[in-house]
């Protein structure tokens, strides 16, 4: 496309308004006029063309086949209904895929250990909140390769499939 073809002269923008009342959409007009479509699009723009937007969807409506456009019902005649708040669909989340329970091994209350004297032979699941008073560490017996005790470890580790229950 050379320089003096994409100058848009006073023949070439009549062309462009004729073909735009025609109803072409701009693919065709640009095929017509040898530019691309966003240099259709662009002038259109600058020269204030637009068509409404019902006659914008008509024609490809036609071309496909599909049948018009539906107008929204009015706000009178829908249901009245609220939408759940997030709570009662957490609740009913909840109810809907039960976790099923967790097997039941004892987690033996030790003595509970700081971070310095947390070691290798210690369970290092965290009790309570890091930062509260409270704060500490299982430090049962672990089992042997884990770093937690056999009723931590059940709660870490999860046969695949299984969901964590959400906090």
């Amino acid at each position: 496309m050379s320089a003096n073809r994409a100058t848009w002269s006073s023949e070439r923008i009549e062309l462009l308004k004729r073909c735009f009342h025609e109803g072409l959409s701009c693919s065709q007009i640009a095929r017509e006029m040898g530019v691309t479509r966003n240099a259709v699009i662009g002038k259109m723009n600058r020269l204030r063309l637009s068509r409404p937007r019902l006659m914008r969807a008509a024609p490809l409506e036609q071309d496909r086949g599909v049948r018009p456009v539906r107008t929204r019902t009015p706000g009178a005649l829908r249901s009245k209904r609220s939408p759940l708040d997030v709570l009662s669909q957490r609740a009913l989340l909840k109810v809907a895929f039960a976790e099923p329970p967790v097997e039941d091994i004892p987690i033996f209350n030790g003595c509970g250990c700081s971070l310095l004297e947390l070691g290798q032979e210690r369970c290092r699941w965290p009790i309570s909140t890091p930062g509260a008073k409270d704060f500490c560490f299982c430090g049962n017996a672990p089992v042997k390769g884990l770093p937690y005790c056999a009723g931590h470890a059940r709660i870490a580790y999860r046969p695949a499939g299984r969901q964590r229950k959400s906090a």
